[in-house]
Formats: C-alpha cells, structure tokens, sequence
C-alpha cells in the first residue's frame, strides 16, 4: 500500500491525517463501533486527481473496506479541533460505489480551497490558504435513524443534560439543514429522556444506548463532545466525535447534598397546583409551628436555634406543588428526647409511604446511645414525658386559652377589613403571625397526644379482643356527634329536606341562584346560618387562591339541590361500639373498664383534633380576607393587575412592599414571571409521590422528573387499603377528581386520590368512600366514622385501577374494595 493511503490504527496523528481521521482512529482504538475506514493523505492528490500508485493502493484499501457504497469525507489538519470545528466547510460525500470513490475524493480535496473556507479561516484569525485536506473513506453505514447529539447543550451552555437530534435514514439531510428532526433531552446520566416527542423516531431503547455512548465518549476524550451516530438495525456506530466549540458554562463542583421531597402525607391539604402566597404562608406557620412542638417535648431553645435552617425549609414546591423536605422533617425528629434509642419508631411519626433510605438516616442524629450516653437519653425522655403529662393534664384549659386568642383576632368583621388601607392590613397579618401562629399551642399538644392515645387505643383492643379489636375500635369511635366536621353534612340534609317536594326552589338551587333559593323563608334562615359558621369551609380550603363559599355559594347550593332530590338513606350501623367492647370483655371486669378509659380518652382526643382544625381554617379564612384586602389595594394603585394577582406573590413579597424591606418595587414583573410558571406547570402532569434530588434541590432537572412507570400486572379483582370505618356496600364507583365540577349521585360510592374537608357536600351523597392517600387519623376517616359511612383509606392506585361508573364493593371494615360484576 502506498504511504499516502493510511489504515485507520495508523492515522493517528492530526498533522499527517488531519483532526477527524485522528479522532476516529482514537475512538476505534477505545473500543467505539466506527465504521471501517481508510484515509488518502493529501500529497496523495493533484488537481487531475489520485497519483498512480495511490489509486492502486486505494483499490486494495477498499477490497479490504468491503463492496461499498462508501462515504468520503474531509480530514483537514486544523478540522474538528478544541477551537475550530470548520463545521460544514469542507465537502462530504455519500452513496459512493468504489469505482467511483476516486473522482469523490478529489472533490472533496478541492474543497479545501473555496473562498467560503479562506473567509471562515480568516475570521477565526488562521491561515486563509490553511493547505487541502486529508480525505477520509468510510463504510457507509446503512442507517435506519441517524443524526448529532452533544454531550452538553450547546445553545445554553448547560453541561447537565445530553441533546440528541435525530431523522429517520440517513443523517446527511438533518446536518446539512435540509430537514427536521426529532429533539430529545436526556439528563446527565443518560439515562432519563428530560423532553422528546412521544412517538418518535428513536425507542427508549435508542435513548439508553445513545445516552451511554455520549457519556462514554465525553469521559474517553475529557471535554464536553459533539458527535454524529447512526443505528444500522439495532448496532450503534459513532460517526465523528469533536469538541463543542461554542462557549459552555464552567463545569459544577460534584454536590453530595440529597433532598428527598415526599407528598404522601400533605397533598390531603395543598392539593394539585398551590400559589406563591399559599406556599409562603404555610412555610412559615410550619417553621413557627414546629419550633414550638419540639420545644413543648424538651428540646433546649439553643438546639432550637441551631436548627433554624431545618425549621425554615420543611416544605418543598416542586413544579407549583408542595412537598415534604422530608430529610429536614427527621433531622426535626433527631432532636427529640428518645430519637438515639428508638429510630424505627419516630419514624412512623412522619406517616409517609416509606422510611427515608439507611445511607441517609443513618447520618442523621446521633448514633444509637450506649452506656451513660442511653441512661441521658433515658432522663431527657423521663423529664419531657412529666412535661407531657403535664400539658395533658392542663389541655382543657391550654384549649379555652387558644379559643379566647383565637376569637380575639378573629373579631374584626370582614367589611371591616375590606376598610382597611395597606398599612392596617399588614399590622393585622402582623398580629395573626404572632397572635396565633406563633402560640399553637393547643392543636400541637392534643395532635400529639392523639396520636399516641388512637395509636394505643388501637393495639390494645386488637391484643386483649383479637381482629374483632379493630372493628370494635373503629365502631367506638362512630358518634360522637360533635365533631365540627361532620355538621356540615347534616345541615346539608336537613336543609334538603326543607326544599323536597319544591320543584322550582330545587331548581333555583342547581342554578346556583342564591337570591331565588332564599325565596323560601325557613331554608334562607338555614343557608345564612350555614355561611356565617362555614363560610370558609370550601374545597382545598388551605389554599388561599381557593373561591370560598361567601365568595361562590354555589356547590353549597347543588349540595342542598341533591339532598333535596335524593334524600339520604340512614346508614345501618353495627353493633354499639361500647356494647361490643363489654360483650367480648365480658369476663374481664378490670380490663373492660381499662379499655373503656382508654377508647374514651382517645375519642375526646380525636373529636379535638378534629374540632381544632376547624379553627385552622377560620384563622386561614381570616388570613385569606387580609391578603385579598391587600390585593384589591395594590391593584387600585396600580402595583399589579388585578386582585387576584396577589396570590403570585409571597408573603415576604407583600410585606415589603408596604412595609419598606422588599427588595424590588416592580410587582408586576414578579406577577408575570410566576403566572408563566404557573400555566407551564399547569401543563404538566403531577410530579410523582416522592423524589429525591443530589445537588441543589430547587435547581435541579430531577425535581421535574417522573418515577419509572410500573410495568402492567395481570388484572386484579381484588385490592385492600385501610378500612376505617365499617359496613358492606355495594354500588357503582363515581371517581371525583373536583367536587366543584363532578357531580355524585346519591347512593354512589366515592373514589378520590384524596380529600379536604370541603369535599363534605360530597360526601353527604356518598354510600361508601374510597380514597386513594390517607389514614386512619385523616379527615375523611374521622369524618366517615362520625357520619356512620363505609370508608377504606391508603387504597393505593385506586384512581388507576377503578373505572367511572363500575360495580364495586367496600368492606369498610377490613379495607377490602372488590370489582363486581353487572
């Protein structure tokens, strides 16, 4: 073989080959799939074409390449360099057959000197004659999807995701600009497609080889890379590799820190979508809130202190959506008395799906204690549990202390408020802040001592009465009949019953035509009396963007409208909860009166909670009046839109603005910045239950990204959650995904992903309920053992596996939910 036609192990050199063919033989000697190829050196050309002994050499080159087609391309000296790609300056050719291999090449050596390539080398400050190039002779591979990818995004400079365009065929027409291609994104990793078209011309399968050999090739050549590829069938062959000369952001530090944000427990309270002004709100009464609560088990001020960042960042907003920060939630957790002695079990404290993985947990808090480290950890339990028996002994009273504060603040009539100016608005937000969020001290308190007394309550009825414990238990806690939660419903019926057997008052009501539907004295007298008591009891009710029943009566109206048409049929109860309780402790007086102690405790325990958190919502609801208040007043001065645009604003946000610390006077610039997010988000699916990020958690890719999907199972007929409260029904599913757009037939059982208590109208209709998040200490178990309705909760996939309008079956006893036939 002639010395100016070179194998491709032996052209190596970019001064003797040119910078691709050296770049190829590199990546072909790494181990890469590139197709075969040799290279003609460019004193093997002349302007009449190949030199003698260089066409000989070529056609025994090509007899060893294979029959062909092949592709010629360029090599030149300065070509593919870390500076100068001289993209798209030289000639390449496709679809040669051998004979005529020689004529290609010559072309491609003449185009080396077009004046289109001495501009191009003279604006990047190099020689314009810059000398012919090598010609490279390739096996054409025959591609059924080709195209570029970059192993950093070349247009952002971002170096955390991998840009792939591919075309179906060849990918000479996509390179070249004569067509469009399809666009994905993967992650660093190659491993999660970030964006791309759902059907398009490469398979997830495509995706995980490409993404593996852009990052292979990034780390085998050390810089950020741009490459050609093409699949023939299902192999993979690189084409060319080169650096991205386009400036790139400098390359991030590696960040250990892993954020995980979990849902499982809160997406019952911020459902779907949740403004700026909500998020903020809640971060801050969650940071007040639970300093006090550790503070109130024993945690010393200093420890408090110390942990302000944990207490500050306890939530999450994921894509619009509010999560748990839920390593900030155990780091809160590690500063109990007890954490080093029983980890496991301040675990369930948090109630989500699963425990946070070891490698972290265990990086957390102190190590298990030992010796006189366990007996300190033993007196920090003992003095904190005097202190809780102390506060349990006082709660009656802690609880009237809360009320008189919290109808102090409250006593500011609405249209009072609407009078306010800025200045009054924010001193009364100032006063909610430190009046009420900042002494919870009666809900932290009984919330605790709930859990324990339910918890308790529970396993000590299933250990001295077996599985019928469970029931038992379930049924003592039916009627107490002053849970706050369940008076809606049945004011709900009780109203429908004044309007049965009114045709044109029951349509006014469907219409929602609250002037007409208070024609009838008797139901006008009950309707004001429900608003002046629940009139911020509405659908997603912690959200301060949500429309509240004085602002919209209308889902009160259709309520009432369908209690009217269908009146409730009484649920059948079981046997009394306390009868049962003595008929199985029959023969053992000493426990009986032990458990009947204990269930009592813990009913008056959850009936607080419960009542309590009733309060939340009108201090919520009072909260919300403030902040409208001031969105009607900036709107006037022209600081934003319109009122409504307050809710893309935060707390701080507001406050600064009218108080003097804010940072920025252009309100509406931030209004815009957050309604485009907003509808973007808007756009998008839920982000799943939990993630869990590396690096910085609010910047990172990974936070938008979906869980894996599980693949298809056989068919189930049957599934269990937990059942709450009990009795058998059996009628047709109605999945609820809004109460303010889906109507529930009477007599139908609800399925929901979850609930709040401003789903209550709905519930009213209900036969049985299944929910898909949830408790045994959730709202809508408590508030279904109260209105006496089957309920099975944590029914996990239930929106997926139950279909509008079939036959099911709840066993509110046992959790089991069964799809029947006809």
């Amino acid at each position: 073989m002639s010395g100016w036609v070179l194998q491709a192990n032996d052209s190596g050199d970019p001064a003797v080959s040119g910078g691709k063919a050296a770049a190829l033989s590199a990546l072909s000697r790494a181990g890469f799939d590139v197709p075969p190829f040799v290279v003609i050196l460019p004193e093997g050309l002349s302007a009449r074409g190949l030199k003698p002994d260089v066409r000989k050499s070529l056609e025994s080159a090509l007899a060893e390449l294979g029959p062909g087609p092949f592709a010629v391309r360029s090599s030149g000296r300065d070509e593919d360099g870390s500076s100068h790609s001289h993209a798209g300056q030289f000639l390449s050719l496709l679809e040669i057959a051998a004979p005529d291999v020689p004529a290609a090449a010559l072309k491609v050596w003449r185009s080396g000197s077009t004046e289109s390539l001495r501009a191009y080398r003279a604006s990047r400050g190099l020689d314009p004659a810059g000398g012919a190039p090598a010609i490279i002779v390739q096996r054409l591979v025959r591609a059924r999807a080709a195209g570029v990818a970059f192993s950093a995004d070349p247009v952002a400079g971002r170096r955390d995701r991998f840009v792939i365009s591919a075309i179906a065929g060849l990918g000479d027409r996509l390179v070249g600009g004569e067509a469009d291609g399809d666009d994905y994104v993967l992650d660093a990793s190659g491993h999660t497609v970030l964006q791309g078209p759902e059907a398009g011309v490469l398979t997830a399968t495509d995706l995980a080889a490409l993404g593996g050999l852009i990052a292979r090739v990034a780390a085998v050549r050390g810089s950020a890379q741009d490459l050609e590829w093409a699949f023939e069938e299902d192999q993979l062959f690189l084409l060319q590799a080169r650096p991205i000369t386009t400036g790139l952001r400098e390359p991030t530090l590696p960040d250990p820190m892993v954020t995980i944000f979990d849902n499982s427990n809160i997406v019952e309270s911020y459902p779907g979508l949740v403004s700026p002004l909500t998020y903020s709100f809640a971060q801050y009464a969650y940071a007040r809130v639970y300093r006090r609560f550790v503070a109130l088990l024993g945690v010393a001020p200093g420890r408090i202190s110390e942990s302000a960042p944990v207490f500050d960042n306890m939530l999450g907003r994921v894509d619009g959506r509010v999560y748990y920060n839920l390593v900030n939630w155990y780091r809160a957790l590690a500063l109990l008395p007890g954490f080093s002695l029983n980890r496991a079990h301040m675990e369930t404290m948090m109630g989500v799906s699963e425990p946070l993985p070891a490698v972290i947990s265990a990086s957390i808090g102190p190590p298990p204690a030992r010796g006189f480290a366990k007996v300190a950890e033993f007196a920090r339990m003992g003095r904190a549990g005097f202190g809780l028996a102390f506060e349990a002994m006082r709660l009656k009273r802690t609880i009237r202390g809360f009320y008189a504060r919290l109808n102090g603040a409250l006593r500011v009539r609405p249209d009072a408020i609407a009078a306010m100016p800025l200045s009054a608005l924010a001193t009364e937000y100032r006063t909610i802040e430190a009046g009420l969020l900042d002494r919870w001290d009666a809900p932290l308190i009984n919330d605790f001592l709930c859990m324990i007394a339910f918890g308790a309550s529970r396993k000590l009825l299933e250990r001295w009465c077996g599985p019928e414990g469970i029931e038992i238990h379930n049924a003592v806690m039916i009627g107490q009949g002053d849970i706050v939660s369940a008076e809606p419903a049945r004011r709900i019926a009780a109203m429908g019953a004044l309007a049965a057997g009114k045709p044109k008052l029951i349509e006014a009501l469907q219409r929602g035509d609250l002037v007409a539907s208070k024609g009838d004295p008797a139901l006008a007298r009950e309707i004001d009396a429900y608003l002046a008591k629940f009139s911020d009891r509405c659908t997603e009710e912690l959200k301060l963007e949500s429309i509240t029943l004085d602002q919209d009566p209308a889902p009160l109206l259709a309520a009432i409208a369908a209690a009217a048409l269908t009146p409730r049929a009484a649920h059948v109860r079981g046997e009394d909860g306390a009868a049962a309780l003595d008929r199985v402790l029959k023969e053992f007086p000493v426990r009986r009166r032990i458990a009947h102690l204990v269930m009592g405790w813990a009913r008056d325990r959850v009936r607080d909670r419960e009542n309590l958190r009733f309060e939340r919502t009108r201090i919520f609801g009072h909260a919300r009046r403030v902040l409208v208040a001031m969105g009607r007043q900036l709107a006037a001065l022209d600081a934003i839109e319109a009122p409504r645009d307050v809710f893309l604003l935060t707390v701080p946000e507001l406050l600064g603005a009218i108080e003097g610390f804010g940072t920025t006077a252009d309100l509406k610039g931030l209004v815009a910045t957050r309604k485009a997010e907003m509808a973007r988000a808007a756009e998008r699916p839920d982000p799943p239950e939990r993630i869990t990020v590396t690096g910085a958690a609010g910047l990172s890719s990974a936070v938008a990204a979906a869980s894996a999907a599980t693949p298809a199972g056989a068919p189930e007929t049957i599934r269990k959650g937990t059942g709450c409260s009990a009795g058998l029904v059996r009628a047709r599913a109605r999945v609820i995904r809004d109460p303010r757009r889906d109507a529930l037939v009477q007599g139908e059982i609800l399925v929901a992903r979850h609930t709040d208590p401003g789903w209550i109208a709905v519930f009213s209709n209900a036969s049985a309920i299944v929910v898909e998040r949830g408790s045994l200490l959730s709202h809508s178990a408590i508030v279904a053992r109260e209105m006496g309705i089957p309920c099975v909760v944590g029914l996990k996939g239930a929106l997926d596996w139950i279909v509008d309008g079939e036959m099911i079956s709840v066993e509110g006893a046992s959790g089991e939910v069964r799809k029947t036939d006809g």
